[in-house]
């Protein structure tokens, strides 16, 4: 065809197959990399397009034929070598716009990225399928785990209900409250297995928003007052009475956020605030707020806080319990609900941890809401005892030797005593727990004294546990 060499020279060297050829079929050009792949050294040209893709092209006596549409996308083809092996490419035919009567065909080998292609989708497959039997394994090893813990405490509870010594009935009441965390930890699971399989469904239904809080209060409110903490709960007026969505899920979440307050607060008081921020149509975002003057958490740990079998460290597990589950467990709840999850806390000065939910209202009450924002306010407020009326100052009752410590660690101690006497000896560990944060930065004759009545405590030592006591109640 008498084509300069300065025409084809700049493509010579690119990295993907260039052939040139006629109407005929006949190819006339063919840079390094075509010659490369295709194994011809100097004799491709001559030869018809219809040798190299004979499946794309068909040879025939006007050159070939092909139902190939040029200058379109690019089309997966098949290239074949001299020796007749054959590879896939993905290629574009174009029609030269300085020459017309040429083609110009630009290929790419694709047979790494084909072999690498079914790699990642077998490895994606073996992943899937290792998903579903872990998901399956850890469903069907916490059924079998849920029979023999139930009937255990089927078992503790038939004996609880008749007369036993008082040392068999503490041993009992042990094993009922292991078995109860047994449950917990088992729900957990199976909970964290479905969010994670993405099979878990939320199953929203109408129900009394403030009956459900009524049960929530009900469950913490005595744990609470045994504790000496305050609670206090805050419903906006602007909260309907009714709404639709998973009770049962924004009560577990709710639940396992005042447990986790209840759990690492010793001083002061909890609450639980609810808003209504937002309202689309018959759709509202109800904003959730559980605060603590418990141990709080460092800026730096509180990333850690919702990743899944995670504690802000290994004290933690150790002293409070836990699977590291639950927080895990709210954060995705609360994504399916179409909100989210944040916290905010300090060491030493309590944690605030707030949630959005997105819940349904009936046609009739979202145009009410819209007209009328001025119902009553819903307040209770709950717990006796260090802070039962919520007003004092949680860090002057932290600082040892003001009026308000001393106050709170003479009536703590009281309410250790009376539990010691009457030897229940878990919540005399409970309250020896507020006694020694309530003692933190004392003289050291004191924290001696308060470490000597923790041991006794451990030990169950009456005697010793009285000495110390006397001797403690002396000082403060």
């Amino acid at each position: 065809m008498g084509r300069k060499e300065s025409e084809i020279f700049p493509i010579e060297k690119a990295l993907e197959m260039i052939l040139m050829f006629d109407q005929k079929g006949k190819i006339f050009y063919t840079n390094a990399t075509a010659r490369e792949k295709l194994e011809y050294e100097n004799d491709l040209c001559d030869k018809n397009i219809g040798d190299v893709f004979p499946s794309t092209f068909k040879i025939s006596q006007d050159g070939f034929e092909t139902e190939l549409v040029f200058n379109s996308q690019l089309e997966n083809m098949v290239a074949y070598r001299k020796n007749n092996t054959c590879f896939p490419v993905e290629a574009k035919i174009v029609v030269s716009e300085e020459m017309p009567e040429t083609y110009i065909c630009m290929a790419n080998d694709i047979l790494e990225k084909e072999f690498l292609g079914r790699e990642i989708e077998q490895v994606k497959q073996e992943a899937q399928q290792a998903a579903k039997v872990k998901s399956e394994f850890v469903a069907n090893v916490t059924h079998e785990l849920r029979t023999p813990v139930n009937g255990i405490l089927g078992n503790v509870k038939e004996l609880l209900s008749e007369e036993v010594d008082q040392r068999v009935e503490k041993g009992l009441r042990i094993i009922e409250r292991c078995c109860g965390d047994m449950n917990k930890i088992i729900n957990n699971i199976l909970d964290f297995s479905k969010l994670e399989a993405g099979k878990f469904i939320l199953e929203p239904r109408k129900f009394h928003f403030r009956s459900m809080l009524d049960y929530i209060k009900a469950q913490h409110i005595n744990k609470m007052t045994e504790k000496g903490l305050g609670f206090f709960m805050t419903v906006s007026p602007q909260v309907p009475e009714y709404i639709i969505g998973d009770e049962l899920r924004i009560g577990q979440i709710l639940n396992n956020l005042l447990s986790n307050a209840l759990k690492f607060t010793a001083l002061g008081k909890i609450t639980l605030e609810i808003f209504r921020t937002a309202q689309v149509n018959d759709k509202i975002e109800l904003f959730f707020i559980v605060s603590d003057t418990g141990i709080g958490i460092d800026k730096a740990d509180k990333d850690k806080l919702f990743q899944s079998f995670s504690q802000v460290d290994a004290s933690i597990s150790r002293k409070y319990g836990g699977t590291g589950l639950g927080l895990n467990i709210c954060k995705q709840l609360v994504e399916l609900m179409g909100g989210r999850i944040e916290v905010e806390s300090e060491k030493n000065r309590g944690s605030n941890f707030s949630f959005s939910a997105w819940v349904g209202v009936t046609e009739e009450e979202a145009a009410l809401l819209q007209e009328d924002d001025r119902k009553e306010s819903f307040v209770s407020s709950f717990g006796i005892g260090a802070f039962g009326n919520g007003a004092e100052d949680t860090a002057n009752v932290r600082e040892y030797g003001t009026k308000e410590n001393q106050e709170n660690l003479k009536r703590t101690l009281s309410k250790l005593i009376l539990c010691v006497e009457m030897e229940n000896w878990e919540k005399a560990e409970m309250f020896m727990e507020t006694v020694k944060q309530l003692t933190e930065g004392a003289p050291r004759e004191i924290s001696r004294l308060v470490l000597r009545l923790k041991m006794a405590i451990q030990k169950e030592n009456y005697d010793k546990v009285s000495s110390e006591y006397k001797e403690l109640i002396k000082l403060v």
